[in-house]
């Protein structure tokens, strides 16, 4: 079924213009409507927007008759493995690593997604759904937080991380106490940044998209943690102030998941956007690179349609089956302090293990993203098909952008061959 509103990762748009309160009530109308008096669980990040789309939803749930519980701001793969402990729905009020003007709808049964196919049918629903009387529960649940980080704790029982000063940049997002507070209990010494939100300051020049804010303060510090807006991303920084992508971080521990037995497959499920560096790395040591198309839900699709338990993107999106049903930048993190531990490396001699091609990645703003799919378009990028490198373009999941990477050994002509494109999509759109 066509879907019009849901995205590679939920509804998501400028807050009153593309998602505004009255769209948020239809959805919980038509989430009422299908799944009758299910149990949902809503959380959010810290965007200005995001209580008054909550009270719109939770209005429509009820007066559909369902079970709610509101458990505050939380990260979106907190409400992922909530629901999996409970086997309930959930929907996470957040735009990710989007400016604070945008805000976005996931929704969520036992820990996954739902399938493009359900979106579809919640698009329809939501077309024809009216509303009713308040026949619903509603209970305020702050106490679900507690129930994640308990569980985070228990799957990393043993992992001590006395004597290890780390750097956290939390985006002023979801996780400005879930991350810091499991890392001082496993003893780290923390410090963070980015952690005052205001409603408008999501990840405004920090984040896991600004690494670079972060490494201006890594020095003294054994690693930099840095998250996006909703907290399933997450980016690390070296002792040096490195960036350690993702990538780098599937790299050293889909070798090391493999000598523990919990790499299935001996497959990591990446994206088309990971860089050849990785697939390289992998080969080399017995281990399989499957791609899939961008978003971290065609990832864990690939995983479960496969039998593999890892993989994610680039970006920072990873996902440990065996730990959560999706990405979570805590989990992510702690893996990686674990493999640190345990090899006792500095987190900049693993980073340097997976080596990068150069890559360049543009975003170019369109007034449509139907241009990629223009016969010129096509025609123009049929001339560099057949050199030393690899080119994805691709119309954005969650922003009127088209994404442009080229990779390949020599930098210069890969800049030159992404300029050219940009250059020809911009020309193009303005016609």
């Amino acid at each position: 079924m066509m879907r019009n509103l849901f995205g590679t990762d939920g509804i998501r748009g400028i807050y009153g213009e593309d998602l505004t309160d009255e769209l948020a009530y239809k959805l919980g109308l038509a989430l009422g409507e299908l799944y009758g008096s299910a149990q949902f669980v809503i959380a959010h990040d810290t965007r200005e927007s995001a209580e008054p789309i909550q009270e719109a939803i939770v209005k429509g749930l009820l007066e559909k008759g369902a079970k709610v519980k509101v458990a505050g701001v939380l990260p979106t793969p907190a409400v992922a493995m909530i629901t999996k402990l409970l086997d309930c729905f959930g929907v996470v009020i957040s735009a990710s690593h989007n400016p604070y003007q945008y805000n976005g709808i996931k929704v969520l049964r036992s820990g996954f997604k739902l399938p493009d196919e359900e979106e579809g049918t919640i698009e329809s629903i939501m077309e024809k759904v009216s509303g009713g009387v308040q026949k619903g529960f509603l209970e305020v649940s702050p106490q679900l937080r507690d129930l994640y980080l308990k569980t985070v704790l228990k799957l990393f029982d043993g992992l001590v991380l006395s004597g290890f000063k780390i750097a956290v940049d939390l985006a002023n997002g979801a996780a400005i106490t879930t991350t810091p507070e499991v890392l001082s209990a496993l003893g780290a010494n923390v410090k963070c940044f980015s952690d005052d939100p205001n409603g408008r300051n999501i990840n405004e020049n920090c984040g896991s998209q600004h690494p670079e804010q972060l490494a201006k303060h890594i020095s003294g510090f054994d690693l930099g943690i840095l998250h996006d807006g909703d907290a399933d991303r997450c980016v690390l920084l070296s002792e040096k102030g490195e960036e350690i992508h993702g990538d780098k971080i599937m790299g050293v521990l889909g070798v090391r998941l493999r000598e523990e037995g919990r790499l299935w497959k001996d497959t990591v499920v990446a994206t088309i956007m990971s860089n050849k560096g990785l697939e390289d790395y992998l080969q080399t040591r017995g281990i399989k690179l499957l791609r899939v198309r961008v978003g971290d839900k065609y990832g864990l699709e690939g995983m479960l349609q496969t039998g593999a338990t890892f993989g994610g993107e680039r970006s920072g999106h990873i996902i440990f089956l065996d730990r959560s049903t999706t990405g979570d930048g805590l989990i992510t993190a702690l893996e990686f302090l674990r493999l640190m531990v345990v090899t006792n490396k500095r987190s900049s001699e693993l980073g340097a293990e997976v080596q990068d091609y150069p890559q360049v990645l543009i975003n170019v703003p369109v007034q449509s993203k139907s241009v990629v799919e223009h016969p010129l378009f096509r025609k123009e990028l049929e001339k560099y098909t057949e050199g030393p490198f690899r080119i994805v373009v691709r119309p954005s999941g969650t922003e009127r952008l088209i994404r442009v990477m080229v990779e390949g050994k020599e930098e210069v002509q890969v800049k030159q061959i992404a300029e050219e494109l940009c250059a020809f999509i911009r020309d193009l759109d303005g016609r």
